[in-house]
């Protein structure tokens, strides 16, 4: 029997992420060329957790298709699709069929991470705990869920999406991380295909009974990439090696990836950490600037430059285009003498020659 199994809560509908989500779910939308969700199950697989159910409900197929049965990663899939939301807590009940009585490790599917997932199960074990929260310290704790814990680091209290007024004469600033190590056990009182959630539910009710609920504090990298601009923001610390993150690509020694049978121009340009996918065609003059990530299969007509953009598989970027902090989706054409500040494109998009682009 391995030491925990793991679930992924993988099946919202990635509404913060639009217009990319539209036609993709966002546990497969690209981070640095690879799924997303490839990278959490890589984690789980780096801690010896192998047997990995996946909960899914928007665009189930899709995430199939692409994973398999996971023996490409190295562990085993189990899927569980939801007909109806059925939230955090309900999600994982939904999987109850693949249960067994070793620990729980439940992961929200939009967070990336580097979290030393063996140390969270020793403390969760070493405390007899029926629940314990991964934790993480933000400047800012209003958009989550705070959590207040004791000297034993026992959980005294949850307060959601505390105002700053409530946060007055409180130095905690420690947050729910969307990373949970459970007992089997505690789903025996979890309605079965009813609307339930983890936190707001499940987590308030044990507390009130007096059970053993933990936080365990973890100082390593962690964020909620839910929306466009953190999805940027992620690439640059994936490329900056402030989380460690699996990159496909040879580094060179001036700092940029570069992945197999590469076409360059006359005076191509990298600055600083750029990523440079597989059987990319980089035309004469192109400039290339930190933190972009260029997938598979992408030509750029020459003369342009990018500087912060992700550009996924089979883009097409004509001549004398300048774009920044953008993000561009799988096969999608950008006619020559563009500039783009900003913008997020679906899949499959057509600029026009000659647009501006200014969010």
């Amino acid at each position: 029997m391995s030491r925990a199994k793991a679930v992924i809560i993988a099946g919202g509908l990635g509404t913060r992420l639009r217009p990319l989500t539209y036609d993709m779910p966002k546990p497969i939308v690209s981070v640095v060329n690879r799924p997303f969700i490839v990278h959490q199950i890589e984690l789980f697989k780096q801690h010896g957790i192998t047997d990995i159910i996946l909960s899914l409900h928007y665009m189930s197929e899709a995430i199939k298709h692409i994973l398999g049965n996971g023996s490409e990663y190295g562990v085993k899939l189990y899927y569980c699709v939801e007909k109806d939301p059925l939230g955090t807590a309900g999600a994982v009940k939904n999987a109850e069929e693949f249960f067994g009585d070793e620990p729980l490790v439940v992961f929200n599917g939009d967070i990336l991470t580097d979290i030393n997932i063996s140390k969270v199960l020793d403390f969760h074990i070493s405390r007899k705990s029926k629940v314990t929260l991964t934790l993480t310290s933000v400047d800012d704790p209003t958009a989550y869920g705070l959590v207040l814990t004791d000297k034993e680091r026992k959980i005294k209290q949850f307060i959601e999406k505390p105002t700053w007024s409530m946060l007055e004469g409180v130095d905690c600033r420690e947050i729910n991380a969307g990373l949970y190590v459970l007992a089997p056990s505690i789903f025996n009182d979890v309605p079965k295909n009813k609307l339930y959630m983890f936190e707001h539910d499940l987590f308030p009710k044990l507390l009130c009974e007096g059970a053993a609920i933990y936080g365990f504090l973890s100082d390593r990298y962690w964020m909620d990439i839910g929306n466009t601009e953190k999805y940027i923001r992620a690439h640059e610390d994936i490329l900056r090696g402030e989380v460690s993150v699996r990159i496909f690509g040879t580094r060179h020694q001036e700092g940029y990836w570069l992945g197999e049978n590469v076409s360059f121009g006359e005076a191509v340009k990298i600055f600083g950490s750029v990523l440079i996918g597989d059987r990319v065609k980089l035309n004469s003059g192109v400039a290339l600037k930190d933190y972009t990530v260029i997938g598979e299969k992408v030509e750029i007509g020459e003369h342009s430059t990018l500087e912060r953009c992700i550009v996924w598989r089979g883009a097409h970027i004509g001549k004398n285009v300048k774009m920044s902090n953008c993000v561009v989706g799988f096969d999608c054409k950008i006619e020559d003498d563009c500039k783009l500040n900003g913008a997020v494109l679906a899949s499959k998009s057509l600029i026009k020659k000659g647009s501006i682009i200014n969010v």
